[in-house]
């Protein structure tokens, strides 16, 4: 089975091959460039460097495969969430592929793909004993833990009350001056740095007040009060943006609030539900002390940790490819859409 993936979600132009679930070719246009100016992604710029890219992109990861357009066994594109501008580069580019080969068109969940990248890599992906698994989406846009029962039964456990992980980190990055995207800038910065120097809120750690949502209080995120502190702090002194070493340590302390306070959640998380593993996928799963943080957790608690390689971490066409292999070779059935959905949420969803 030879799965071609399109993904453009947002501002990464990607193609991948996958051959019977492993990862074949992943060619990737990162416009990081381009946006870095403006502090964050400019919809219009990407999906114009989108239309300008795509072709080449698909040629080239059918090249790095060795494949053909004859080849291929079907299209599997994002189709939400994301920018719609973006997404309907790629959608558009799969389905004009899929009528003219006539081949299956496979609609597939950005996130849904990030869950099932922690499976791939040069060899067919294996699931056994994996399940039930527990998932923590870190991204630019999203932070939820899902219970996974089995494939194609998700349950949101717990999710962010405002800003994404990704988020505070872009914000904190802007604060600092350490440019864009904020993930790498903090990390790079933060080294050698002191991550106790200050000590920043982790979130929702004191009980109070109404709680308006379904979810357990415990399992939930807020960082929109660790961007304020770091506001406040910075405000109240001022050396520390004067002071590199002071600066420094400063950084190295946010970035510790953030990676902490996604692992506490976790860590309560697994003592609530039973899993055969736990695992942690999107753009911010790359960040080191979060990856230390949770190696020590699976050392403690002895229940097997499943990362992505590096290379999947960020938006990428081989987790969309990917993805689509080990739902049908589940045996579950595809959505195949007649139009993009940015707003497309990762909720509650059982496919049967």
């Amino acid at each position: 089975m030879i799965i071609l993936g399109i993904e453009s979600s947002c501002d990464e132009t990607a193609a991948a091959v996958v051959i019977d679930g492993a990862v074949k070719a992943n060619a990737i246009y990162s416009q990081i460039a381009k946006h870095a100016p403006y502090g964050g992604v400019v919809p219009e710029i990407a999906s114009r460097d989108h239309v300008k890219k795509m072709p080449g992109i698909i040629e080239q990861a059918l090249t790095e495969a060795g494949c053909t357009f004859d080849d291929l066994d079907g299209i599997a594109v994002t189709y939400g969430p994301g920018l719609a501008s973006s997404l309907l580069i790629g959608y558009s580019a799969a389905r004009a592929l899929s009528q003219s080969l006539d081949l299956p068109l496979m609609g597939m969940n950005h996130h849904e793909g990030h869950i099932y990248s922690v499976f791939l890599g040069d060899e067919p992906p294996v699931l056994d004993g994996c399940f039930p698994m527990l998932t923590l989406m870190v991204s630019g846009g999203d932070t939820r833990l899902v219970y996974i029962k089995e494939p194609g039964h998700y349950e949101v456990i717990g999710q962010t009350i405002d800003d994404a992980a990704g988020e505070a980190l872009d914000k904190g990055s802007t604060l600092l001056g350490l440019g864009y995207p904020g993930g790498p800038a903090v990390q790079k910065f933060a080294e050698g740095g002191n991550p106790n120097a200050v000590r920043f809120p982790r979130g929702l750690d004191n009980a109070g007040g109404d709680w308006p949502f379904s979810f357990d209080r415990k399992l939930c995120f807020s960082f929109s009060g660790l961007k304020t502190a770091l506001l406040y702090h910075l405000q109240k002194h001022p050396s520390a943006l004067e002071d590199e070493d002071e600066k420094r340590d400063v950084t190295a302390s946010y970035q510790e609030a953030v990676a902490d306070a996604l692992t506490k959640r976790m860590e309560r998380a697994l003592k609530k539900y039973n899993c055969a593993s736990f695992a942690c996928a999107g753009g911010v799963s790359l960040n080191r002390p979060l990856r230390e943080k949770l190696a020590a957790l699976s050392e403690k608690t002895g229940i097997p940790l499943k990362l992505s390689s590096p290379r999947l971490c960020t938006d990428n066409a081989a987790m969309i490819a990917g993805a689509a292999a080990i739902k049908l070779q589940a045996g579950l059935p595809f959505n195949s859409p007649d139009d993009v959905n940015p707003n497309l949420s990762l909720t509650n969803w059982s496919i049967a």
